[in-house]
């Protein structure tokens, strides 16, 4: 027998909505009309609304297209040439005609900073994409599969966890690029991106590990593997989406800590050479003219730690949008 209270409760329609058999009108009869056709969003629908409040987003989105733009079209910015230079003008100051002045070998070294924003970005980009493919594809399935295969994949990259970074790297390219080889330009950058790639896909490993293992036992993944969806199908359509935010936040501050990594190899004489333009070799053919034409490194260093402050604070505003609870 049903309770008759809550029968009424349940079929009784509040006094200031029309029911189907009395008026007609519709439910939403007297709501604007954005409010009947505004959808509901998602996490990344919520996110862009919060960080469009942000002006810390706005300030490193906008450093962001400058450099991205600069990498792609440096003639937009210079018409000089960064690679040749005249011996009579080495170490001239900076002045009207020339705004960074010229190095020892007496090239422009505003144009040698704009061309070097290219190789220094390329790198920084493509090497934090192909970190996040592999690391992200063997932590979901590390994350997904379980058992033997996440015990294998996870001590592949304890492996990789105990290389030192810089020692890794000086393996490395000592190996492949160094002085007695005689590599281009291209193949000089992709040596780099490898290095850099092979060091550091086991953090983004293990993130999405812990990012499947958090997700995978959700309901709507329980559900749609009741109703027999594949492997791929839950991969791809369920387990993708709902993990990419701790991928994005870490792909966007990686990029920064990649920027200065170059750097700190090129400086290192290890990394990026000659014929490439980069900001980490002008630093260091910059660091025996410290005292005497401190110019030479202030410049190209400016540019350096604005790219990597940028990155990282637009990583640190799409985190606090991912995260419900910094908001």
């Amino acid at each position: 027998m049903s309770d008759p209270n809550t029968a009424s409760i349940v079929t009784t329609p509040p006094a200031t909505m029309p029911t189907e058999a009395g008026s007609g009108a519709p439910t939403n009869a007297g709501l604007p009309e954005s409010a009947k056709q505004q959808k509901p969003r998602g996490l990344l629908g919520d996110a862009w609304i919060d960080l469009r409040r942000k002006p810390l987003f706005w300030i490193s989105a906008t450093f962001i297209l400058v450099f991205i733009v600069m990498a792609a079209f440096p003639s937009l910015f210079t018409s000089g040439d960064a690679v040749n230079g005249t011996l009579e003008r080495s170490r001239v100051e900076p002045s009207s005609s020339a705004w960074f002045g010229y190095d020892v070998q007496g090239r422009d070294v505003y144009s040698r900073v704009i061309y070097g924003a290219r190789a220094s970005i390329v790198v920084a980009v493509v090497s934090t994409v192909l970190t996040l493919l592999v690391g992200g594809t063997m932590g979901i399935i590390a994350g997904y599969r379980g058992g033997w295969v996440d015990a294998l994949l996870s001590r592949i990259a304890d492996i990789f966890f105990g290389l030192p970074f810089v020692l890794g790297a000086i393996v490395i390219l000592t190996t492949f690029n160094g002085s007695g080889t005689d590599n281009g330009e291209w193949t000089i950058m992709g040596l780099v991106i490898l290095s850099l790639s092979v060091l550091s896909w086991p953090v983004v490993m293990r993130l999405m590990r812990s990012s499947v293992l958090a997700t995978k036992e959700a309901d709507y993944i329980v559900a749609a593997r009741a109703l027999g969806a594949g492997t791929g199908r839950i991969i791809l359509k369920h387990l993708l989406p709902n993990c990419l935010a701790p991928l994005l936040v870490y792909g966007t501050i990686m990029v920064g800590s990649f920027i200065g990594a170059e750097a700190t190899l090129s400086f290192l004489g290890i990394g990026l050479k000659t014929p490439v333009v980069s900001w980490g070799i002008m630093i260091s053919e910059a660091q025996n003219y410290i005292r005497v034409s401190p110019y030479l490194l202030f410049f190209p260093a400016a540019f350096l730690v604005t790219a990597v402050l940028s990155f990282v604070m637009l990583g640190e505003a799409v985190r606090e949008a991912l995260d419900p609870k910094l908001r």
